[in-house]
């Protein structure tokens, strides 16, 4: 399948050239400072793209460079795609957003919430209610994960085994089973914290479908909406257009990385973090989005599953930084409220940079992202491959992309 192409002229679709080219040259400054390998950036109105630019490379040493097709690990904008699939179990009547989520995955029938102490010597009590599959789609639900080293629960799940949202060595089932056994950092219901919440909903569908989760999500999601370049692995015939995988060393220069295994079927497949994606294929999945539900004539969720996977969840219309834990009060988190694995919107005058109302999207932590703007019809897709350290990409590019728009 061929890669994402520009579809209209800028200036036809509002938006100022002249803005539009600050943009391209601020991504390739981070190039030039080899701050990222390379990027794609694409801006779209009315659903048809009115910008599109690549520069730098997918493949440093081979210098190859970044093309239209370069397929993408997307990590963390793995679970808005996760979020529609189960939105679609939803309306399949195969699980109820209110349900307990003992009813499918009986470990957790008896959750405990941390009181106090740590390690050996951690202090728990019976939660009040039950986990939620609405709690685990708005990260509501007391989990968390083994990377923030913020909290003792934190720790008890690097003790598990559970560094970051894996098991080591473990499967979906057994992953999901290790964090059963672990304490929930609050009352479900009660914070905002971003965790491995993803993997049990991941879990849930594999439950309540019969179908290995790549199965799952690749019928009513992928096939539906012709992402043929989506998945948890690569095939040997798409495998020269995978970009590779970046960190950053201490004098700031990018080495590859290991990144998940998707060179072949992994054993654990993230429901949170596991796909692989091209701008073309992620293009269509927010078109689906911007239409309510369809793309193309073929409906793959109601317009009101839209509607509320798009909207703000949190308690009396919260934002994450005063609902989310301490380690997410941050400045970034100001003036937005949380959907169903998406952030919202909610309050532009507190955003950090400039937003309309009820925009909507999510980042993965290898410098991706996209997002939906529906006050200006706007839907925007950025893409790289590397984790360098104290890099802020997007805020600059929102802000960028605001500037752009003119009428």
């Amino acid at each position: 399948m061929g890669g994402l192409r520009q579809e209209t002229d800028p200036a036809g679709a509002g938006l100022d050239p002249v803005a539009l080219d600050r943009l391209d040259r601020f991504a390739g400054e981070l190039v030039d400072r080899g701050r990222l390998p390379g990027f794609l950036l694409a801006v779209a109105r009315g659903g048809r793209v009115a910008h599109l630019t690549t520069g730098g490379r997918r493949d440093l040493a081979a210098g190859l460079p970044v093309r239209a097709d370069t397929l993408w690990r997307i990590y963390s904008m793995t679970k808005p795609v996760l979020a529609v699939a189960v939105l679609r179990l939803a309306e399949e009547g195969r699980l109820s957003l209110d349900d307990p989520v003992a009813r499918h995955l009986p470990a957790f029938a008896e959750p405990r919430v941390h009181v106090g102490g740590e390690g050996g010597a951690v202090r728990t009590r019976p939660a009040e209610g039950p986990l939620l599959i609405r709690q685990l789609l708005t990260h509501t639900a007391g989990l968390t994960f083994g990377s923030y080293h913020a909290h003792p629960v934190d720790a008890l799940y690097r003790a598990a085994g559970i560094a970051s949202s894996s098991l080591a060595g473990g499967d979906l089932a057994e992953t999901v089973d290790a964090y059963a056994r672990l304490p929930l950092q609050f009352e479900p219901g009660t914070r905002w914290n971003y965790s491995v919440g993803s993997n049990v909903l991941g879990r849930i569908a594999e439950v309540v479908t019969g179908q290995p989760l790549d199965v799952c999500l690749a019928e009513r999601v992928l096939r539906p909406l012709g992402m043929t370049d989506t998945g948890f692995q690569v095939s040997p015939e798409q495998a020269d257009r995978l970009a590779e995988l970046y960190g950053e060393r201490d004098d700031g220069t990018l080495v590859p990385v290991p990144g998940p295994p998707v060179r072949e079927r992994p054993r654990f497949l993230s429901a949170g973090s596991g796909l692989v994606s091209s701008a073309r294929d992620f293009h269509r999945f927010t078109r689906m989005l911007r239409g309510g539900g369809q793309l193309d004539g073929v409906r793959v969720l109601s317009a009101a599953s839209v509607a509320s996977m798009t909207s703000n969840h949190l308690p009396g219309g919260a934002e994450l930084a005063g609902f989310g834990t301490p380690v997410h009060r941050t400045r970034a988190n100001e003036g937005l409220g949380f959907g169903l694995h998406v952030s919202v919107v909610r309050d532009p005058a507190r955003t950090a940079a400039p937003s309309g109302r009820g925009t909507y999207g999510w980042t993965g932590v290898a410098t991706t992202a996209f997002w939906v703007n529906p006050e200006h019809d706007l839907t925007v897709l950025f893409f790289s491959q590397a984790q360098p350290r104290d890099l802020k990409v997007f805020p600059t590019v929102r802000r960028l992309v605001h500037e752009a728009i003119v009428s």
